[in-house]
């Protein structure tokens, strides 16, 4: 048997190429959309892709389940499970086989067995592998969004993502009963999970890549706790909000996505972009936040292209108007809208390839004002300070005084920022509370940025609010 773990930065996703040594067939599980990158490996590993699947409906990116089996001529597997309330809708799609709780196919002489392991998600799937060349047990275990190395996927998303009210609770205990059904499996069963540490698909994720069942009893809270009652508690307590594009995503991967288009962006001249902006069209500037801090369009909304890049882009990015790129000299647009399709976010109708020292036509330049978190301590009854962290960030404690409003909402919560004071906003660590400051800018209400965030803050000895209390 052959064995191949992909990983993807920016999500925090792997997926899996499991392949025959005698036969070269192969399939790969939980793909993402960027299809090449599958093909290309199944080329360097000169195996044949015959078979495609994924253990859910995914929230945290679009499924490339189908463009890869529709680019290989490959078997697509889909999950049956999840009753009516919540499953696939592959009605009209024959090349679909639909997969139900220990059912098993093979590919050439590996064995993958089909196990419903609901609680993540309704439908959630988790594949038994066995090498039957050489064993008559798994030797592993593929297992999604439901068992991590040291944490469960959370089971929240299916009323705080797709819309399905009153879940989270019943699919908490449908975790719980999950979890002590697999545990009675081999200890010695190694564990493939879909996702490392940054995801939002869990609270408290390890990098580590892999792990066994035994490890996972002995390690793992989910696994050791035993108690249905504690558990449920636990499991839910503290989840942050999920990104504001996990619903979106949700919807569009229970309806099958249709095929993508790959087209290259359209570069675009300063002539060309200036334009754009004047007409009020939505430019993303995704130059490092210094960068863009220093000089800009004014106009224009910064989201960094970093590791965080699609976090943070699907919290803000709307999915119904066309978007506009400006980017590093260096940096290449068609990667970066590549991400970009990633998540779903297809209309990237052009891009400018953005010359520090030049200007764009027509487009007033401006820049951000950065405040030091030294200064803020000293002028805090003089400034009015906007915390754009998640919730679970702020209730962990927050500077006194501070306005709370995530990243996500802010653009819907303008009015609750006083404009009697010169305004400071800050994060953890400063990204996006730059991108919140270039929003702000876009809105004429003109924000500093504090680069160093709550992390400096919490460093140098400020003060900390915590549920009503002031402490040093």
């Amino acid at each position: 048997m052959r064995f191949k773990r992909l990983y993807d930065d920016k999500l925090a996703q792997a997926s899996y190429i499991i392949a025959c040594e005698q036969t070269k067939s192969a399939i790969v599980i939980d793909p993402l959309r960027d299809v090449e990158r599958y093909l290309a490996a199944a080329n360097a590993e000169k195996v044949r892709i015959e078979h495609v699947t994924e253990t859910h409906i995914h929230a945290d990116f679009l499924s490339g389940a189908q463009d890869l089996a529709l680019a290989t001529g490959a078997q697509l597997h889909l999950s049956a499970m999840g009753g009516n309330d919540w499953q696939y809708n592959v009605a009209e799609k024959p090349y679909v086989n639909l997969l139900t709780d220990g059912l098993a196919f093979v590919v050439g002489t590996v064995r993958i067995e089909v196990v419903h392991t609901p609680g993540h998600t309704p439908e959630h799937l988790t594949f038994l592998v066995t090498d039957t060349t050489t064993a008559s047990e798994p030797i592993g275990a593929v297992t999604g969004d439901f068992i991590f190395v040291g944490d469960v996927g959370r089971p929240d998303l299916l009323e705080t993502a797709a819309g399905i009210a009153g879940t989270k609770e019943s699919s908490a205990r449908d975790l719980f009963r999950s979890l002590q059904r697999f545990k009675k499996l081999p200890d010695y069963l190694q564990i493939w999970p879909g996702h490392g540490a940054g995801s939002a698909c869990g609270k408290s994720l390890s990098s580590t890549p892999q792990s066994t069942l035994g490890y996972e009893k002995l390690f793992n809270w989910a696994l050791v706790e035993t108690d249905e009652d504690a558990f449920v508690r636990q499991v839910l307590d503290g989840q942050p909000d999920p990104p504001a594009y996990f619903a979106v995503m949700k919807r569009m991967n229970r309806d099958i996505p249709a095929p993508r288009e790959r087209v290259s962006v359209p570069m675009l001249s300063a002539e060309e972009i200036g334009a754009r902006i004047r007409d009020g069209a939505l430019v993303i500037d995704t130059r490092d936040k210094l960068a863009f801090a220093t000089r800009h369009a004014a106009g224009t909304v910064n989201v960094p292209w970093t590791k965080s890049f699609l976090t943070y882009g699907g919290q803000i990015l709307p999915y119904d108007r066309d978007l506009f790129l400006i980017v590093n000299m260096f940096d290449k647009a068609d990667a970066i809208a590549n991400d970009l399709a990633l998540i779903g976010l297809d209309r990237i109708a052009g891009a400018h390839a953005f010359n520090p020292r030049a200007s764009l036509d027509g487009a007033e330049m401006s820049s951000t004002a950065q405040m030091s978190t030294e200064y803020l301590a000293a002028r805090m009854h003089d400034v009015t300070v906007v915390d754009v962290r998640r919730d679970d960030e702020w209730e962990e404690g927050h500077i006194p005084g501070a306005i709370h409003i995530p990243l996500a909402a802010l653009s819907k919560r303008f009015a609750e920022i006083p404009n009697d004071k010169p305004i400071a906003v800050h994060c953890q660590g400063g990204t996006r509370s730059a991108i919140a400051a270039s929003i702000l800018e876009t809105n004429s209400i003109h924000a500093a940025n504090v680069p160093g965030g709550f992390s400096e803050w919490i460093a140098s000895g400020y003060a900390v609010e915590r549920e009503g209390t002031a402490q040093r």
